[in-house]
């Protein structure tokens, strides 16, 4: 590999909108993010599944087993 091509990375703290912080390596200096794992619906479990026009409802309905 070539020789001072690269950017150097630096250990930074990354800040969420929420208040929670992890380091990280970054070429940045700081790092400011909107969501985080301790506030993103998927991975809190508050996740809704919005039905748009009965939509999954239409889906259920279709792709069921039908008993015989």
């Amino acid at each position: 590999m070539k020789e001072k091509i690269h950017p150097e990375l630096k250990d930074v703290k990354a800040v969420c909108a929420c208040g929670e912080t992890f380091t990280t390596r970054s070429t940045q200096e700081s790092i400011h993010v909107d969501m985080c794992s301790q506030c993103h619906p998927f991975f809190t479990g508050k996740q809704k599944l919005l039905d748009a026009e009965g939509r999954v409802e239409k889906f259920k309905k279709k792709y069921a087993k039908k008993n015989k």
